[in-house]
């Protein structure tokens, strides 16, 4: 690698777009350094695989040399992007070839990472990898993403922490809560959506606005990233947590967990709004289904491949919404959830028929009837049935709200159980017949 001077930039802290107009000169002396050719995108934009290490870094002191230096190593061009920390950072890497964008005040990791895409779009680089200055990433880590890009360049690549047995309880639990909520709000299961070690196309970066500016704009970034067609691939990463490494984290457990929760009910709000999001690029994981493409469509239906718990929640979803009294919309309400919750349709769409009349919705008559009487409808007569149908269909809606839940688990107990049985019993036979 070249050497390099350390400079110090600095930007406006009222906009994050005033990175753009910052000249960083020495980045790299030169920019297209570890550039390979990659494949076009979809949306026939082409680039040249050129990659920039961005770190952002607030009060690291303790651990932000050591992150750097390795960083260096890798010889991959190193843009630290210094939001507001108490000290000069630029002294305190003097003599690094790396290069410093100084913000003046604490404005957050989110907007931390953009100002670092604002440089990186400046000097031609087509990818930013980002690593927190904490000392949990291993610089090491950085060819991985590298190789991943290579041959994903139109997706993000998430390093998926392999969590050592100290790790912090409120770390895995995170993890957890974070995986469920984007798998809510976009329908893919991620494995680890709260590792901040990831790489990102630089123009998705600067594409997609989000709301968040600081720990929750990394699960938004995420979420509306896949909305708009880009790709998400894991790489195993190791993560150290040492009391050094705790000590250096700036999350905030209250204040952070109440935006990121406040973000997640805006992302699964939206999500669900029946109104279609804006696909910028083209994730070949993933096609729409559309009438549009009917042969496509339904031949993806068939195609869907999906582990025994996914097909269980798939047939708990299809029979909890078929005994809801939805009314001549069942299949296209169960499709409609099945495809934005990215379970499987088909499977979804049979499971209703479980639900047809007339034993299951009168079961939820009769549940409802009891739970807002006291006692079973016992009489079936023009006037109970015909003139009372307002008060039948209250009684269906309430029962149904729980006897679906219950139908709902008994299904997918059972659909779980022969999936599990059938792969077993399939990869027993591809065995004997390998052996």
């Amino acid at each position: 690698m070249n050497t390099h001077h350390l400079i110090d930039r600095t930007i406006s802290s009222e906009s994050t777009s005033a990175a753009a107009s910052t000249t960083v000169s020495s980045v790299a002396d030169n920019p297209t350094a570890h550039q390979t050719d990659s494949p076009a995108s979809e949306n026939s934009i082409q680039h040249n695989l050129s990659i920039l290490v961005v770190i952002p870094t607030y009060n690291n002191r303790p651990t932000l040399l050591n992150v750097v230096s390795e960083a260096v190593k890798t010889e991959y061009p190193v843009l630290v992007v210094n939001d507001g920390s108490d000290y000069s950072v630029q002294d305190l890497l003097k003599g690094l070839a790396v290069d410093v964008l100084d913000i003046p005040d604490n404005r957050g990791k989110g907007l931390a990472i953009q100002a670092g895409a604002e440089v990186a779009k400046q000097r031609g680089f087509t990818h930013i990898i980002t690593l927190d200055a904490d000392g949990q990433h291993d610089p090491d880590c950085i060819p991985q993403f590298a190789a991943e890009l290579e041959t994903n360049p139109w997706c993000i690549v998430v390093g998926e922490r392999d969590f050592p047995t100290d790790t912090p309880g409120s770390s895995v639990f995170g993890r957890k809560f974070s995986n469920f909520w984007v798998r809510v709000s976009s329908g893919k299961s991620i494995s680890d959506t709260q590792s901040g070690y990831r790489a990102y196309p630089v123009e998705a970066v600067l594409d997609l606005h989000c709301l968040g500016s600081r720990y929750e704009y990394e699960v938004e970034i995420l979420v509306r990233g896949m909305w708009a067609g880009l790709g998400t691939h894991s790489v195993s990463i190791p993560v150290q947590y040492t009391e050094e490494t705790t000590g250096a984290s700036h999350f905030r457990s209250f204040k952070d967990n109440a935006r990121i929760s406040l973000i997640f009910s805006w992302l699964v709000i939206r999500h669900f709004i029946p109104w279609p999001h804006r696909r910028r690029y083209t994730d070949p994981e993933k096609e729409n289904l559309s009438f549009r493409h009917f042969r496509r469509s339904l031949k993806q239906l068939f195609l869907e491949s999906n582990s025994p718990l996914d097909l269980s929640l798939s047939a708990m979803l299809g029979v909890f919404l078929g005994t809801l009294p939805l009314i001549g919309v069942h299949s296209i309400v169960i499709l409609y959830f099945a495809t934005k919750l990215g379970l499987n349709r088909l499977v979804a769409f049979n499971s209703q028929h479980i639900c047809f009349p007339p034993f299951v919705p009168a079961l939820a008559v009769e549940a409802g009837h009891f739970i807002l009487n006291g006692q079973f409808l016992t009489e079936f007569s023009l006037q109970t049935l015909g003139h009372e149908a307002p008060e039948r269909l209250l009684e269906y809606l309430v029962g149904s709200l729980v006897l679906g839940p219950i139908l709902a688990i008994l299904i997918g107990m059972i659909v779980y159980s022969v999936a599990v049985f059938y792969r077993r019993f399939i990869a027993r036979r591809t065995a004997r017949a390998d052996g």
